[in-house]
């Protein structure tokens, strides 16, 4: 008997390798060969541990399995599952999952995340090797046909990035993979660095031939041990497949991990790169731009992990077919990851232009606690508070702009209606004075001066004087939005603002405090 149990950090969590363990136990108890391999996650996590098992029709779920459960489910499999209470019937007709558009995710659950023959076998480099026989330029104007734009929170043109690379003069150039993923409510890196690490290796290659790198550097915060771990096995695998030797076109390309030591600022590229160096993490000044003087002050291609492996995609099915997805100026896919209050927590890949609403109560089921939803906090620790009036938005980098949020890395963490916010505001500033790099003066000390504010705001027994300090707090939004070197203080400004402007009863503001 084969079975299918993830060994992403999240099911682990949760007891998967305990379930696993108590399944073999029970099955040696039997004399029951059992068969149980490791995946990557499907991204349903309010169901793991899930246990899949095939069948004609495809594979049967059961979840959430816990590993007291391990002889009730060997018995129920025994019966063809249709008894167990936690049988799920057929995974992917699940509509959480039958209505995504998986691109990015198409293997997620379905191979072992460091099988080169399962990467292989369910389309895995066929990006590389069309890339290969076409001329340099025509794999970067690919790239910019396709509309890419980077995933990171910028939203920056990824093939404009690619041609300005492309073009430098130098001896040598460098892609740097931005994996310090450090938002809360994010986890679409961690998952796919962990699940399907070929992917994002497969992105980087063809970037490197592209724009003619022969260095890679993929950068992971230190909290991902997992992903850390599978990325280094994989590059061996690679490697030793003669991928990381030559891409078929003769040039040279090699891959390294580095680990970061916890500091949210090198999720900035700039830091990033001078954290690569040995150095600091201080936010650099630009221009020059990383594309021209990046890292060790050469041209350096800089993207996060979903951006790098969108590539592969575009390149095995064509610009075209990725513009097909999404809406306006935001094509393609997004990982939508949600966290926080929500019934079903999880992973939901969608083309830009579903609203927030679908996602939050449609996919999500609404709260887990049952009771209203308040707010959702959309891109990050440095994202917006949205509303509940603004939650048919459609998900789109240019119309979350015009409602003064942004969509960041797709985080979208869930609140109800016992969350302070007025607490939220005051911990945005903390946050920001605990992380910034104290570089810039607004973000330094803006935010220590933030949090003195919001403490009077809460603390003050006035209505006139509750009024004048929340005048101030705006005012020190816009001197931080406007005057910081870097998004780190700059974005800072997003969760405060919105939080007074939506909720002013939570600071003690009146009602009409709404409309300014």
């Amino acid at each position: 008997m084969k079975l299918f149990i993830s060994c992403d950090s999240l099911a682990r969590a949760v007891g998967a390798d305990d379930l696993v363990e108590a399944l073999l136990r029970e099955a040696e108890r039997r004399q029951v060969t059992l068969d149980i391999q490791r995946t990557s996650s499907r991204g349903l996590y309010w169901l793991e541990p899930l246990v899949e098992i095939d069948s004609e029709q495809g594979r049967l779920g059961f979840g959430p399995i816990d590993s007291r459960d391990a002889a009730g489910l060997l018995d129920a499999l025994g019966a063809a599952g249709n008894e167990h209470p936690q049988a799920l019937g057929l995974v992917e007709e699940m509509p959480y999952l039958k209505s995504q558009q998986r691109l990015l995710f198409a293997r997620a659950g379905i191979t072992r995340p460091t099988s080169l023959d399962d990467y292989r076998a369910n389309g895995g480099f066929e990006g590389l090797a069309k890339a290969a026989l076409m001329p340099t330029e025509q794999v970067v104007t690919e790239v910019l046909d396709s509309g890419l734009r980077g995933r990171g929170g910028a939203a920056f043109p990824a093939g404009i990035k690619w041609r300005t690379v492309r073009e430098a003069q130098a001896a040598q150039k460098y892609i740097v993979c931005n994996a310090d993923e450090g938002d809360s409510g994010t986890f679409a890196d961690r998952m796919l660095m962990e699940g399907d690490p070929f992917l994002l290796i497969e992105g980087m290659l063809i970037a490197g031939l592209a724009v003619g790198a022969s260095m890679g550097y993929i950068y992971v915060r230190s909290e991902y041990p997992d992903a850390i771990a599978a990325l280094n096995e994989a590059i061996i695998i690679a490697r030793e497949a003669g991928y990381l030797d030559s891409t078929g076109s003769g040039v040279a390309f090699d891959l390294e991990v580095r680990v970061g030591a916890g500091a949210y600022i090198c999720g900035e590229e700039t830091a990033l790169l001078e954290s690569l160096e040995g150095k600091r993490g201080i936010v650099r000044a630009k221009p020059p731009l990383p594309a021209l003087e990046g890292l060790f002050g050469l041209p350096t291609l800089v993207h996060n992990v979903l951006t790098l492996a969108s590539v592969p995609i575009i390149m095995a099915r064509g610009a075209q077919y990725y513009r097909d997805f999404g809406m306006g100026r935001s094509l393609g896919t997004l990982p939508f990851q949600l966290a926080g209050n929500v019934r079903q927590g999880g992973l939901v890949e969608r083309a830009f232009g579903l609203t927030l609403r679908e996602l939050v109560e449609g996919y999500g089921g609404g709260t887990a606690s049952g009771r209203p939803l308040k707010a959702a906090q959309v891109g990050g620790p440095l994202g917006a508070w949205v509303p509940p009036e603004h939650f048919d938005t459609p998900l789109d980098y240019e119309a979350f702009a015009a409602i003064g949020a942004m969509l960041g890395h797709g985080g979208v963490v869930v609140a109800d209606d016992t969350l302070n916010l007025a607490g939220m505001a005051r911990f945005a500033m903390q946050f920001c004075a605990e992380e910034s790099c104290g570089k810039c003066t607004p973000c330094r000390i803006g935010s220590t001066r933030g949090i003195e504010v919001v403490d009077r705001i809460i603390a003050s027994t006035d209505a006139g004087e509750r009024e004048d300090h929340a005048n101030l707090l705006r005012d020190l939004c816009d001197t931080m939005q406007y005057g910081s070197l870097c998004a780190m203080g700059g974005m800072t400004a997003y969760p405060v603002a919105s939080a007074l402007k939506h909720f002013p009863a939570d600071f003690g503001l009146a009602t009409q405090e709404a409309a300014q």
